[in-house]
């Protein structure tokens, strides 16, 4: 019997039954003319639907006589199996139905460095107060393998940034600003500030550079200045660049948010459009904000990044 079990059947109202369920109705009832009123439908239409069901069952599924329907053997097999079914069926409907209603729910989000200590905290938090049993599982990754693994399917969301600018290689991924934060320049304690050179004036300095994107961040606007930085230490760790700095051991740009959770107090921080600024934002797959649980952390992850968001 397996080629009808799970067959479905439309109804007058557009929706789709497996054929167990229906032939699950006539035996409740006791009666094809009982079942077609539980189900809505006309005798014809049940009568027609139990005449395909012992077709490919080879053989007849019930006993029609004067006082309603008696199962024969092969019936009463259909009906253990029509039972699992409609049990099944209404597990799939409550744990559906909990879903939509953010009773459950698995989110597999990743995010850079910088945004898993400032956003990501308050996001968490106020997702657990209003969703307590929504599951959350966070990885840290740069940006582009962030964006692969939401790509490949092992994540839902990605907490990733450009530079003046959405990402470049966001691909087929959907793309959500957050928030965009300017760019600064930190030196050492007791260093001069820029002159009218601006950052040329720092052409012989030693300096610190952090991931690969932000890395070609700041060869892109030494180069717009006229030079070649010369990178001595790299480090994607914010607390080690400033460290560093504030060691004398080189100068480096940082973004806002960079600064936010950790300033070491013996750096200086000096403002300066000419360093751009960096675009935070959230990509997922198409379509995957319309899960629930997936869109109750896209919406927290929004309300975190406005009210971080700097003045520009």
């Amino acid at each position: 019997m397996p080629g009808f079990v799970g067959r479905g059947i439309t109804c007058a109202y557009g929706h789709r039954r497996p054929a167990t369920l229906i032939f699950r109705e006539i035996a409740k009832a006791g009666s094809i003319s009982g079942a077609a009123r539980a189900l809505g439908w006309t005798q014809p239409a049940v009568s027609q639907h139990l005449a395909r069901l012992e077709r490919e069952a080879g053989g007849p599924l019930l006993l029609r006589g004067p006082g309603g329907v008696t199962l024969t053997e092969a019936g009463t097999v259909l009906l253990r199996r029509a039972h699992v079914v409609a049990a099944e069926l209404h597990a799939a409907a409550e744990e559906l139905a909990a879903l939509a209603q953010l009773e459950a729910g698995r989110v597999r989000l990743v995010s850079f460095p910088t945004a898993a200590a400032t956003l990501v905290p308050e996001a968490l938090g106020a997702l657990a107060d209003e969703h307590p049993e929504i599951e959350v599982e966070l990885h840290e990754a740069e940006p582009p393998e962030a964006l692969a693994a939401v790509a490949a399917g092992d994540a839902d969301l990605a907490l990733v940034f450009g530079y003046d600018g959405p990402p470049a290689d966001l691909g087929p991924l959907v793309w959500r600003r957050l928030l965009d934060e300017p760019v600064h320049l930190v030196l050492p304690p007791g260093s001069r500030a820029p002159d009218r050179r601006g950052l040329a004036a720092f052409e012989d300095a030693d300096w610190i550079a952090g991931c690969i994107r932000c890395r070609t961040h700041l060869i892109d606007i030494c180069t717009q200045a006229g030079f070649t930085p010369a990178i001595r230490h790299t480090t994607d760790d914010y607390v080690v660049v400033q460290n560093l700095v504030a060691r004398g051991l080189g100068v480096t740009v940082l973004p806002d948010s960079a600064l936010s959770p950790y300033r070491h107090p013996a750096v200086r921080v000096i403002p300066m459009r000419s360093l751009g600024r960096r675009h935070v934002g959230v990509a997922h797959r198409p379509g995957g904000e319309t899960v629930p649980a997936t869109a109750a952390l896209l919406q927290q992850i929004a309300r975190a990044a406005l009210s971080a968001a700097p003045s520009r």
